[in-house]
């Protein structure tokens, strides 16, 4: 572990200030969700925060909610390690957003109320799909947070020397319940301004470091890619296409697993299609994701300097060693940058990436966490279980308890997963949502003999055969970089489940809707394609 003892070397004598950045920055935002939270007055402030957030508001707040830990951490520790093939990341998540813009984000807030279950529930049979979208929207979220909970148990460890495993675990535990508080408290305005506050810090973060590579290489950026690619004793291969995607025909087919599951992925993700639902107008939500794109796609462009600049400055073994996922990199990156690891200057700008890296996460997991917990309280709690005779104090109530069971869960997984790249285990999440989400909500809003049996294929078929499929996958079992490296039970070659999982949730739903003797309701569906069109009747 010599990067990190290089990492605590230089920081010891700062440790007063890190500590003092991270516990401001955890003070101001419990201080915002407290403020919030006292304004939340019913369930459409705990859910969609009033609908009183304007398109630029709530297009930070997505772009918050999007650079999770996985854009920070994941892609830049994936470009210093595998080069070309590692900004394949950045190109797919930002890709994905086109998909959003286009064939979800207006449509969905025109015709739902606060979950993905409103969509569904509109011109089908209420309880079943609703459990079913209950059910995904929460097996997609606990993914997605796994990746957060590992990637702050790496930050925090880094930056306060921690390599004992008890306290990584107590790391991981400590972010579960400063989410919990954060969700259970503020709800979604507490989670939306705590987003706000995050993006902004994160551009201003990523900037900072990146003109400071930069500077380093007097602006030139063959010159960066040129001494990256000297750098990772790889030569001209770490610029093209194949060192990791592409060697074989298992790669190949993982790439083109993985790039499906990034494009379609978003569309399908709850914490990001709830945002939608927080703006008062359809041209709003639009105005949001335009705003959003912009922000996310500069994001992303940086990316490509944090990743080769990483791979160009530091040492390939000292980033595997500090992290054999490369989760590490960018940190490390900012502490080279700062004036290397004995400097004053390198430990402050380590302790300030560090801590907007862990906002980030902090402001993620939050939205993930309310995602998951409406659904349960909305669609499981509220139209199931008690048939939507609950009043709204007793839905909201359901959903805080709901944030405590769904925050344990990811926490305990999180535990497992803290050796894992982030990037990848996102990945995994868009497949998931990919697989079971997507499908439903574009036929719903798209074809008019889609059925509720239909429907029910979809979600479950996509779900079970995405999680069944990453369970014998590598991820799990078989490799050093594995979530169990000391068994081996995989049987399924592929890293991301996406090329069989989500053409098959397309084909069931089509499938079940044929096949349903149930007639699809051609009426509700008109009325809910004028609906979509033209947001009439919306909530």
């Amino acid at each position: 572990m010599q990067t990190m003892h290089l990492a605590v070397e230089g920081v010891s004598e700062h440790r007063p200030l890190i500590i003092s950045l991270f516990v401001s920055f955890v003070l101001v935002t419990l201080g915002i969700t407290v403020w919030a939270g006292k304004q939340t007055k019913d369930a459409t402030d705990f859910y969609a925060g009033g609908r009183q957030f304007s398109g630029f508001q709530n297009g930070l707040a997505v772009s918050g909610d999007y650079m999770s830990a996985a854009s920070f951490l994941g892609i830049a520790g994936a470009i210093a390690l595998s080069g070309y093939d590692g900004f394949l990341y950045s190109i797919g998540f930002l890709v994905a957003w086109l998909v959003a813009l286009l064939l979800v984000a207006e449509p969905l807030r025109n015709s739902g109320r606060f979950t993905m279950g409103d969509v569904l529930a509109y011109r089908m049979r209420q309880r079943p799909v609703r459990t079913a979208a209950g059910v995904s929207t929460i097996v997609v979220s606990i993914f997605y947070l796994l990746a957060q909970m590992a990637g702050a148990g790496v930050l925090v460890s880094l930056l306060l020397g921690i390599t004992s495993e008890a306290g990584k675990v107590l790391i991981v535990v400590l972010v579960g319940v400063v989410m919990i508080l954060y969700v259970s408290i503020g709800g979604m305005k507490g989670t939306t301004w705590v987003q706000m506050v995050k993006a902004v810090l994160l551009i201003a973060g990523t900037l900072l470091i990146t003109f400071l590579v930069l500077l380093k290489f007097d602006f030139n950026i063959s010159r960066l890619l040129g001494e990256a690619a000297e750098n990772s004793g790889m030569g001209g291969a770490f610029l093209e296409p194949g060192l990791k995607y592409g060697v074989d025909a298992t790669s190949k087919l993982d790439f083109i697993s993985l790039g499906i599951a990034l494009v379609l992925g978003t569309a399908g993700l709850p914490h990001i299609l709830i945002r939608f639902y927080t703006v008062p107008t359809a041209q709003a939500a639009r105005r949001s994701v335009n705003w959003a794109i912009g922000i996310i796609g500069a994001f992303y462009l940086m990316t490509i300097v944090l990743g080769f600049g990483a791979a160009a400055l530091l040492k390939r073994t000292d980033i595997i060693e500090s992290n054999k996922a490369g989760t590490t990199a960018a940190p490390l990156l900012a502490q080279d940058v700062g004036g290397g690891p004995d400097s004053a200057g390198g430990a402050i700008l380590l302790a300030v990436i560090s801590a907007v890296a862990f906002a980030t996460i902090l402001a993620v997991v939050a939205g993930l966490t309310l995602a998951s917990s409406s659904s349960f309280a909305h669609d499981l709690y509220a139209n199931v279980i008690r048939k939507g005779e609950a009043t709204q104090k007793e839905e909201v109530s359901a959903a805080r308890w709901a944030t405590v069971g769904i925050g344990t869960v990811a926490v305990v997984l999180g535990v497992f997963a803290r050796d894992l790249n982030v990037a990848g285990l996102v990945a995994l999440a868009f497949a998931v949502a990919a697989s079971a989400n997507l499908p439903t909500i574009l036929y719903s809003l798209f074809w008019k003999r889609f059925t509720t049996q239909g429907a029910l294929w979809s979600i479950y078929g996509g779900l079970v055969s995405s999680v069944f499929l990453v369970l014998f996958s590598p991820v799990v079992s078989g490799k050093d970089s594995s979530m169990f490296p000391d068994v081996d039970f995989h049987w399924f070659p592929l890293e991301n489940p996406g090329l069989i999982s989500i053409p098959l949730g397309f084909l069931l739903g089509w499938i079940g809707s044929l096949l349903s003797k149930e007639p699809a309701d051609e009426k509700k569906y008109a009325e809910l394609e004028v609906r979509s069109l033209t947001g009439y009747g919306a909530h």
